[in-house]
Formats: C-alpha cells, structure tokens, sequence
C-alpha cells in the first residue's frame, strides 16, 4: 500500500510541472504495456487544474494508451518467452493470461474492447493478444474504441465534477486503491468463472 501510495503521488506530482501532457501521454502508454498506475489519476489532476482542456487531455490519453497497447502486442508477439514472461511473473499475472488466451478463443477481440474499458488490466490483453496473434487490425480498432470512450467519459466527469473527484481521491486514496484491487481480483474470478462455463 505505501509502495502504491508513493507511486501515485510520483504520477500526480506532473501535474504540476511542465510538459504533464507529455507526462500522461508516456503515462498512458506505459499502462497499456507494463506500468501499474492507471493513467486516470493524472488526467484528473491535469483537467481539475485546467478545466477546459480536460477533454484535449483526455484524447492525449487515448492516443498514448492506444499506442501502448500496440506495443503491448508486439512485446506478446515477440517477445513473450523473455520480456512478456516477465511481465506476466512481475505482476503475478500468469493464471489471469491463461484464462484471457481461453477467452480470446472464446470471444475474440471482443474482450480486448471489454478490458480496455474496464479496471481489468488492459496490458495482459495486449500482451496475450499478441502471443495469441489475434487479427491486429480488429485488436486496434477495439482498441481505439474502448480506450477513447474510457477516458472520453473521464474527460467529462473532471468537466463537470474535477474538483470533487481529486478531493475524493486525496482524502480516500487508500480506500481507492484498495476498491481498485477488489475490481482487478473481481474482474479476475469473473474471468475464471467464464472460463469454467
């Protein structure tokens, strides 16, 4: 939790520095790959600090995370036995990427536009995506679609409610993470409970 904790508040803290757009953009495409914090809490902090490019940043993000998850698939569909197998350990992810590659036989893309927009970790589905070598066509255009719409709607909210939601998260950032956690785990046995239909 400490660990999370200073890791969020290293992410926030570019929100007042220069160039925080470039920071959410390289933030955004860190998550979709490899990275644990969810590009989320710096777009809010950059829209409550300027309202009226909330939804500029909110694009910065999409863009960014779309080409994440890009290299994502490549990581999977190159280097799954090294770098992919890594990630995988690091994470502690190995059964959840079992299961999506059950999915992905299952359901096809269809998934990766699930979990792009969902807390389910979008970068085990990049990455088995492209171990799995799933048409990259579809896998991108699932992408786009998902990811915009996520933080298209966040752009929104941090418009209508920013500040509340950054109080929100200040005040209750271990509850946060913590809710957080519960939908990853829930997202998880949803995932095995397909599974096992």
């Amino acid at each position: 939790m400490r660990a999370m904790r200073r890791l969020y508040r290293w992410v926030l803290s570019w929100a007042e520095r220069p160039g925080g757009s470039y920071a959410l953009f390289w933030l955004a495409f860190a998550e979709s790959s490899f990275f644990p914090i969810p590009p989320d809490v710096l777009l809010v902090a950059l829209g409550v600090g300027a309202p009226r490019r909330a939804l500029r940043f909110a694009i910065i993000a999409g863009v960014g995370s779309v080409l994440g998850g890009a290299f994502g698939y490549l990581i999977g569909l190159l280097f799954m036995d090294s770098v992919g197998q890594w990630l995988l350990d690091f994470y502690n992810a190995q059964a959840m990427y079992d299961t999506v590659k059950v999915w992905f036989d299952t359901y096809g893309v269809l998934i990766v536009g699930i979990a792009g927009f969902s807390p389910i970790p979008y970068k085990v589905f990049t990455i088995t995506g492209g171990a799995f070598a799933i048409n990259f066509p579809l896998f991108l255009a699932a992408s786009i679609l998902s990811r915009f719409a996520r933080f298209y709607l966040v752009g929104l909210l941090i418009k209508w409610k920013g500040e509340v939601a950054r109080d929100f998260i200040d005040r209750h950032l271990d509850w946060v993470i913590v809710a957080f956690t519960v939908l990853l785990v829930g997202g998880y046995f949803l995932i095995a409970n397909w599974r096992g239909a």
